[in-house]
């Protein structure tokens, strides 16, 4: 024992003089060595130590610094980082696991694997503790979607859970996220955890953490669970005794059925419905849709034809480059199938479900790709325009009815709102902030007339918000993300089919097809046309420019751009500004710049993936000259990006 002991004290001390070698030479970073030994420390297996002496081995000196430039932080959206190196190691690789990944995730404190799921959910368990007290279990659920190691990760927490003494809720298999929200309120849970990166590549995952609410965790709750998580620096815990521990609950079938039936609510004229035979291509590229949305369709009278290939639940993702509905590639295979079947619409979602592109024929019969912006306006306009028609709101309640929407999110629901004559509030980026407002109208309702909210129908809900509160009509981000209820408190896949199913069903019913639909509504608004365009720059090397470059925006502001002067800048990391209904909104990097000549762009690093984010806007007042509209601010658009790009080159110089 002593020999064994002695052998790895030599091994570790080996690897030391090996990484201080490296430091000195400049070939890792200071973080690097640091959390090198954070993470030998504080791994449960020496697989760990394993792989770093392989890629010290081999020079692999950028992966190093891409796995340990900084520890993957806790953020309020929770966690999200490479679950598979670029470098994949034999110690990783082991002898392999489903669908082609490696036996085990990748080693280092930046990336998604049990080092650091272990910290979160402990971090989690313990805030959750916390706050309930000591009279009762805490209840925590698990979701996953089909990522490499989703299953594993939801396992271990679930385990991790009750051996810490809380009282665990799993889903048997693969569930959106949106339904994770849903079933956190519908079991009066007190935090839950879907284990998913949404449209990210398939080498990453995340842990994506959400409170009693069924939202996105928020201050006060953020910062404190952040604290929690901070403390542990191990992935190794001591579980409780056996009559302290809590229990492990499989679910699934029972809350799809309830979680249905809530989503049925969302249909404002169901008699648009019957009988409409209306053919729906579904994709749900390789992810967890088909679970709800193929069933939902069907009860509700749409011959629904899937995409074969891409039904299966597959982590590598392998018929598309990016499992994401907003990028064009993705959705090939069910235009193709559309086209080949004579369907209308063509619907696809991300892997986890909380995002829906689509793609809807226009009057020549081809198959035309809305982008989220136009998606979402297309509901909005519907929305605001039968909830008069049915009488869920007038001209006493429109003042207590609303859309919420991402600051990000086109201009034109705003348009749409104000000719109906109901507010808009904006939000910082990230549906976090959207639920927030929703549980501060929930909130704004005496007790002594909500009672149980959670068990009330939606009439009875809807009644109470438009009297005593405000009533959330519709809301969205551009990124492809819908919500139009209250009992999920996130960005919904499902919800999303299931409206704008309706929407073309209305469209059908009044002859018209929703290209033609959407572009009435250009005519009567204005031609508004959005543009998201990014800079990836990867690794450690990459997350440092990406910094660089947003706070550059804020010291160095552009004062002319494009030939047009500066007429407005929000620096909403520096200034202190207001949301619509007064609430202070958090600081976070994003400028958003105006320019005299109507056009607009935002700029802002994206917090799920190794990119800086950019949003162009370009409109024209109302006109019957689409096609004349359409090519003046498209022109105007791809000046404006070839302008921020050449800048935005030069700042990075």
């Amino acid at each position: 024992m002593k020999d064994r002991a002695a052998t790895i004290q030599r091994e570790m001390s080996d690897l030391a003089a090996l990484l201080d070698e490296a430091l000195a030479a400049s070939h890792i970073l200071p973080a690097t060595r640091k959390n090198i030994d954070l993470l030998l420390e504080g791994a449960a297996t020496p697989l760990a130590e394993a792989a770093v002496r392989e890629l010290v081995a081999a020079g692999e000196w950028e992966e190093l610094n891409d796995r340990f430039f900084k520890t993957l932080a806790f953020g309020t959206g929770g966690l999200r980082g490479r679950t598979i190196g670029k470098v994949v190691t034999a110690a990783e690789q082991g002898k392999g696991g489903p669908n082609d990944r490696p036996e085990h995730p990748c080693f280092g404190t930046a990336t998604m694997n049990f080092f650091n799921v272990s910290r979160a959910v402990r971090g989690l368990i313990a805030y959750a503790k916390r706050h309930v007290g000591t009279e009762r279990k805490p209840k925590l659920v698990f979701a996953h979607d089909t990522r490499h190691f989703s299953r594993d990760f939801a396992e271990f927490c679930a385990k991790a859970c009750a051996d810490l003494g809380c009282d665990a809720y799993l889903f048997d298999s693969g569930r959106a996220t949106p339904e994770l929200s849903f079933a956190i309120r519908e079991l009066r849970a007190d935090a839950g955890v879907v284990l998913t990166a949404s449209h990210n590549p398939s080498h990453d995952n995340g842990f994506k953490a959400y409170f009693n609410d069924g939202a996105q965790i928020v201050e006060p709750h953020a910062t404190a669970i952040i604290t929690e998580v901070n403390k542990i620096e191990s992935e190794v815990y001591e579980a409780l005794p056996e009559d302290q521990r809590g229990t492990v609950t499989a679910i699934g079938a029972e809350i799809d059925r309830r979680y249905m039936d809530r989503l049925k609510s969302l249909l404002m004229r169901p008699e648009l419905l019957e009988g409409t035979k209306t053919r729906v291509v579904y994709t749900n590229l390789h992810g967890v849709g088909g679970v709800i949305i193929v069933p939902m369709l069907r009860e509700l009278g749409f011959e629904v034809i899937t995409v074969p290939e891409q039904d299966i639940q597959d982590g590598r993702f392998p018929t598309v480059e990016s499992p994401n509905p907003e990028n064009a590639p993705a959705l090939k295979m069910a235009i193709d199938l559309a086209n080949k079947e004579s369907a209308e619409i063509v619907i696809g979602t991300d892997p986890d479900n909380d995002r829906m592109g689509v793609a809807v024929r226009d009057a020549q019969g081809a198959m035309r790709l809305l982008t989220g912006n136009q998606i979402g306006s297309l509901m909005a306009w519907y929305r605001a325009k039968t909830a008069f028609e049915i009488g869920w709101i007038n001209d006493t309640t429109r003042a207590r009815t609303l859309f919420v929407k991402t600051y990000v999110t086109t201009e034109l629901q705003r348009a749409i709102a104000d000719k109906f004559g109901i507010g808009v509030v904006d939000t910082l980026t990230g549906f976090k902030y959207i639920a927030e407002k929703l549980r501060k109208y929930e909130d704004a309702i005496p007790a002594d007339k909500k009672g149980d909210y959670r068990s009330l129908d939606e009439a009875t809900t809807r009644a109470l918000r438009l009297e005593y509160s405000r009533f959330f009509l519709f809301g969205g981000e551009e990124s492809y993300g819908y919500l139009g209820c209250d009992f999920v408190r996130d960005k919904d896949g499902n919800g999303a089919a299931v409206m704008f199913a309706e929407v073309a069903a209305y469209a059908k019913s009044v002859g018209k097809t929703l290209a033609c639909l959407l572009d009435d509504i250009f005519r009567e608004y204005g031609y508004h046309e959005e543009r998201g365009k990014s800079i990836v720059m990867e690794g450690a090397d990459g997350a440092m420019k990406i910094s660089a470059l947003a706070t550059s925006y804020s010291r160095n502001p552009p004062t002319e751009i494009d030939g047009s002067a500066v007429s407005n800048i929000r620096d909403f990391a520096t200034q202190d500004l207001f949301d619509a209904e007064g609430d202070a909104l958090p600081k976070e990097k994003m400028l958003f710049v105006d320019l005299e000549d109507g056009r607009s762009f935002a700029v802002r690093p994206s917090g799920t993936e190794p990119k800086i984010k950019y949003y162009l806007y370009g409109k024209s007042a109302p006109t019957d000259d689409l096609l004349g509209a359409r090519t003046k601010v498209g022109g105007s658009l791809d000046t404006l990006w070839a302008w921020i790009e050449a800048d935005a080159k030069a700042r990075l110089a």
